[in-house]
């Protein structure tokens, strides 16, 4: 007769959006949900309610939660709660065992993460102090262009030539990218500027580490198939993602979650 398996939760609650994932042992992903609303909404719950039913599971067949990300002490459902940095690093190795160096855009921040050989945080740098080459970076350049947050990969598509974005502050970016459509510019050729900027900025930060690769892709801009190309240019290295990347935290604390309790 076979082992009942052991089921353990991530919740990972950003600014923006909640990620829910359950584990079940060590390795097989049973759901993996992102839900609108972050830290003090109902996102979070929403999340959980979303991935217990894409695993078909009830909330007492949950053994352990864990919850990180920027609102993962205003959650009261956690057993215990990790480091962002630490689960998003555990989540990266996951998606790709090799990852080296862990690059993280959010909502409202960026991070590069090291990894030694054995996946362990080796050291980070991080932009949590302005908005620049972060999703509300990209929210508010879509605005600008009139356009979908989700149109802004098949624009990049279209681009003949990068129209050069030189401001690094999000009001002044905004501005900037006004100027270059007065001016004439072709929206796709702006689009694929604002996506090299934000790829600029998170490549900055990586070079200050080093870059080692296998280098992993996470968080919500990661989904972003024009900026994923862009920080490859820049970088100068092949840069690795998954559909399911957005969800790295939430991985990574449903993991530790099965940790604590084996």
């Amino acid at each position: 007769m076979s082992e009942m398996p052991i089921y353990t939760m991530g919740i990972d609650i950003g600014s923006s959006t909640s990620k829910c994932a359950i584990i079940a042992g060590n390795d097989k992903l049973c759901a993996c949900v992102t839900s609108q609303g972050g830290t003090g909404t109902s996102g979070p719950d929403r999340a959980v309610t979303q991935a217990l039913e894409q695993a078909e599971l009830v909330s007492d067949d949950i053994i352990y939660i864990a919850a990180t990300g920027y609102g993962r002490n205003t959650f009261t459902g956690a057993d215990k709660t990790y480091s962002e940095l630490s689960c998003h690093a555990m989540g990266a190795r996951w998606f790709c065992p090799e990852a080296r160096t862990v690059v993280d855009i959010g909502g409202q921040d960026c991070k590069v993460m090291r990894l030694d050989p054995d996946g362990k945080l080796d050291g980070f740098v991080m932009n949590d102090k302005c908005a620049a080459g972060t999703g509300r970076f990209l929210e508010v350049m879509a605005r600008v262009l009139e356009l979908e947050l989700s149109e802004l990969e098949k624009m990049d598509e279209k681009a003949q030539h990068i129209v050069e974005i030189t401001s690094t502050c999000t009001v002044f970016a905004e501005s900037e990218v006004i100027s270059r459509l007065s001016t004439g510019a072709d929206i796709p050729d702006v689009v694929a500027g604002i996506h090299r900027s934000a790829a600029l900025k998170a490549s900055v930060l990586a070079k200050r580490l080093s870059v080692t690769a296998p280098v992993f892709f996470t968080g919500g801009v990661s989904r972003n198939a024009g900026v994923l190309r862009a920080l490859k240019r820049e970088l100068g290295v092949d840069v690795l993602t998954d559909e399911r990347a957005q969800a790295a935290g939430a991985i990574g604390a449903a993991l530790f979650a099965y940790k604590n309790i084996t």
